[in-house]
């Protein structure tokens, strides 16, 4: 009898501290490469904030974390690919203002925004420009909304995707302006950028990580910018708040999700990680080289970006419906 009860302590003590399977996992997280999806394609904005975000991760969580790009759909097939994965960790998201927009862009975009994720944290906010390819007569933003008054929808703006940070700039323009244009949705930034420097479509509104190098070599005409100031990369391009627009303006937030049941502890090695990052002197110097700028630490956490992505798909949501912009 009294071997019984002292086998049945030890059984309780083996319980109580040494770790089930999943909680040995846990702790060794991580013991292999993470996957960061980004749901845009190479070569624009989106991915190019994206890859230094995976740099930098990497060296506070000590393995490989490697970009993959799932375009398309708005930025829904990504989206969707990470909410379907094992929530263990080795899958994330990095997803910039289209994630707060889906819901009321899409009938079913295959995701909730909020229920279908663990929020890990804001790291990056940078401003857009409006762009038009540079045979378009308008030299100015004046020139360019009266421009656009006159032929209407036979302006063409391109834009990445339904919901995306370049189609709600787009949107904006469209209210300021006071009539629609014809809009031309690409896989990502970068097929769009080709096609306007083509002569294809006549503007393109994208983040300055993708479009500032191409205004700076004059392959593009740039007319305007988001935010309340100049940015030393592009000094001679006004901003929406100088024009008297400031409700133009966009800027395209990034936050950083993983799957929906991903373990609290995993969750919060991530969360970590991405404090570091945010303070990290090396990537704040990369995205200052893409005049953008990272969130401060206490932003880049799960509380945060839960706040945050809650607000955004409140106030885009009542946004696109007075815009009226259809369902799809």
């Amino acid at each position: 009898m009294r071997r019984s009860v002292v086998g049945a302590a030890i059984g309780l003590l083996a319980c109580t501290f040494w770790p089930g399977p999943g909680q040995a996992q846990e702790a060794a997280y991580p013991n292999r490469t993470v996957t960061l999806v980004t749901p845009y394609a190479p070569g624009g904005g989106s991915d190019i904030v994206t890859r230094v975000l995976a740099d930098t991760l990497r060296r506070y969580l000590g393995q490989t974390v490697a970009v993959r790009n799932v375009s398309g759909g708005g930025g829904n097939i990504g989206a969707q690919t990470v909410a379907r994965a094992q929530a263990d960790g080795y899958t994330l998201l990095s997803h910039h203002i289209g994630m707060a927009t889906a819901p009321a862009l899409f009938q079913d975009p295959g995701f909730d925004p909020v229920t279908s994720f663990e929020p890990i944290g804001l790291f990056a906010d940078t401003p857009m420009a409006i762009v038009g390819n540079r045979d378009l007569p308008p030299n100015t933003m004046a020139e360019l909304i009266v421009h656009l008054r006159e032929l209407g929808e036979g302006v063409t703006f391109a834009s990445s995707g339904q919901g995306s940070a370049t189609h709600l700039c787009a949107i904006n323009f469209q209210q300021v302006a006071g009539r629609n244009v014809t809009m031309v949705q690409y896989r990502g930034a970068a097929p769009a950028l080709a096609d306007l420097q083509a002569g294809r479509v006549n503007l393109l509104c994208d983040v300055t990580a993708g479009i500032a190098p191409h205004i700076r070599s004059g392959s593009v005409k740039p007319f305007v910018l988001s935010g309340r100031r100049r940015i030393d990369s592009l000094p001679q391009v006004p901003t929406t708040e100088e024009l008297g627009v400031p409700q133009m303006g966009v800027s395209a937030w990034y936050g950083l999700y993983a799957p929906a049941g991903t373990p609290q502890p995993i969750i919060g090695r991530l969360a970590a990680a991405l404090q570091e990052s945010v303070r990290d002197p090396e990537m704040i110097a990369r995205l200052a080289q893409l005049d953008t700028l990272p969130f401060d630490p206490p932003q880049a956490t799960p509380t945060a970006l839960r706040e945050h992505l809650a607000a955004q798909v409140a106030l885009w949501s009542e946004t696109i419906r007075r815009a009226g912009i259809p369902v799809n």
